[in-house]
């Protein structure tokens, strides 16, 4: 019998696995994840505030809004009542709608609304999802960070504060699942030209007359540059990420790993 290549056993390395990836639409890293990992032969349920007009499957997706706690419990009693749990738990969902101005225009309520989207979300996800891992002895849980949370700025400060202190939980939900079969590790990406990065693009190409191109080169100099030249795909994090949750990795727990093109200097 003729064995299968090397590329079919990456290709179908995660046959059988039941995996959560929150926000998996609207053509950012949660979509290019659940295509990379779908293609690995993983049964890949996703969730959105919104359904996607461009849905093809309804069964593998949950409307819900994850920064509340109603929306973390409707998704986590859908995974078990309809799959029994999941073995691999991506908290995608992230970002900020601070407003410009400071610190003096950020409220009590932006600042509870960032973390609730980037930090408390996850960690009730996790607390959910993670009693059928620990009876299987079995599972992997991965945070996406951000390399912003290195590089906090006026605008930026609670976003960075809330990644800053998700990174910190994922060390520390490591350190203590380890020993149970878990792994868990982060994903820290710097600038990644997904659709919503690219409205910005656009955004700041009208604002202040550039073309597209210089509109882009302009927010790459706004992080000090990109050593690699191009900001990155969301294909490429979700490459990353695919590495991370299968066995080929068995051996990385806890740590963070930054795609950024070389933004990061710092040792």
């Amino acid at each position: 019998m003729e064995e299968p290549s090397k590329d079919t056993f990456v290709t179908k390395e995660l046959d059988g696995k039941r995996v959560l990836v929150t926000g998996g639409t609207k053509g950012g890293m949660g979509e290019a994840i659940v295509n990379r990992l779908t293609h690995a032969g993983a049964t890949v349920i996703t969730t959105a505030r919104n359904t996607p007009d461009e849905l093809t499957d309804s069964d593998l997706f949950i409307q819900a809004d994850i920064s509340t706690p109603d929306g973390t419990t409707k998704i986590v009693e859908n995974i078990l009542e309809r799959f029994d749990g999941v073995d691999i738990l991506i908290n995608n969902v992230g970002g900020s709608s601070t407003p410009t101005g400071g610190v003096l225009k950020q409220t009590d309520a932006g600042w509870q609304q960032t973390f609730e989207t980037n930090l408390f979300a996850a960690v009730r996800l996790d607390r959910g999802l993670l009693p059928p891992m620990l009876k299987q002895g079995y599972g992997v849980i991965i945070h996406v960070t951000s390399i912003q949370r290195r590089f906090p700025g006026e605008n930026t400060m609670a976003y960075s504060a809330a990644k800053a202190a998700l990174a910190n939980y994922s060390k520390a939900l490591a350190t203590e699942l380890a020993p149970k079969g878990i792994r868990v590790n982060s994903v820290a990406p710097g600038f990644t030209e997904t659709k919503a990065a690219g409205r910005l693009i656009e955004r700041i190409a009208q604002e202040r007359g550039y073309d597209y191109s210089d509109a882009r080169q302009a927010l790459m100099d706004s992080l000090g540059g990109i050593p690699i030249g191009r900001t990155a795909r969301p294909e490429e994090v979700a490459e990353l990420i695919a590495f991370l949750v299968s066995d080929r990795a068995s051996y990385i727990v806890g740590a963070e790993h930054t795609i950024d093109g070389g933004i990061v200097r710092t040792i």
